[in-house]
């Protein structure tokens, strides 16, 4: 059985449709309109090996924040779905990622219980017109429709680039980790019962 979803979300703002098998090989088609972004979703998508296509339209007349944003959402509502009823997955997934003098930690629970620990000084300013205070606010509108209590860190690093992208891989390699499906587990990992 394949792990996929496939959501569209349209508002007066954005028009998006994401396409996601966590079951894939890292390949991906993104559009929206941002190439920086683009370029940290085609990383997300690679190094989790989730096979990815993003169609993102917004009104990038005003700014990036709205499709960046929604595309947050979006996503986050495609994991949720393609995870199903979570049973048999190990839930926990953490990575560290270098890149060059960057250091990025993500550690993540598909707990469905949506909470964001952001603790990332990156330089202001905007990264080929990708504005850097966008990359909280993608992994907290993620984080809530997934439902993933995440933590992401830069321990250090200078160049904003290389700390944006080292976040992006290791949410990839953290949420990979968290989707693997272990036979021992019977049902889902909580003595709950539910997730």
């Amino acid at each position: 059985m394949t792990r996929t979803s496939v959501i569209t979300r349209k508002t007066g703002e954005t028009d998006i449709k994401v396409e996601l098998n966590l079951d894939g090989q890292g390949q991906s088609e993104i559009a929206t309109g941002i190439g920086f972004f683009d370029h940290m979703l085609i990383l997300w998508a690679k190094h989790g090996l989730f096979d990815l296509k993003v169609a993102a339209k917004g009104d990038l007349e005003v700014d990036g924040h709205h499709t960046v944003e929604d595309a947050g959402i979006v996503l986050g509502a495609a994991i949720k779905e393609a995870l199903g009823d979570k049973k048999g997955i190990k839930r926990y997934g953490t990575a560290f990622v270098p890149m060059d003098e960057a250091l990025a930690f993500v550690s993540l629970d598909i707990s469905g219980r949506p909470y964001l620990v952001f603790d990332a000084s990156l330089p202001g300013g905007s990264i080929g017109g990708f504005d850097t205070e966008l990359v909280e606010e993608f992994l907290r509108a993620l984080a809530v429709q997934a439902g993933l209590t995440l933590h992401v860190r830069v321990l250090y690093g200078k160049n904003a680039h290389h700390m944006v992208e080292a976040i992006f891989k290791a949410l990839g390699r953290a949420l990979s980790e968290a989707c693997i499906k272990d036979e021992r587990i019977v049902g889902v990992m909580s003595t709950k019962g539910v997730l």
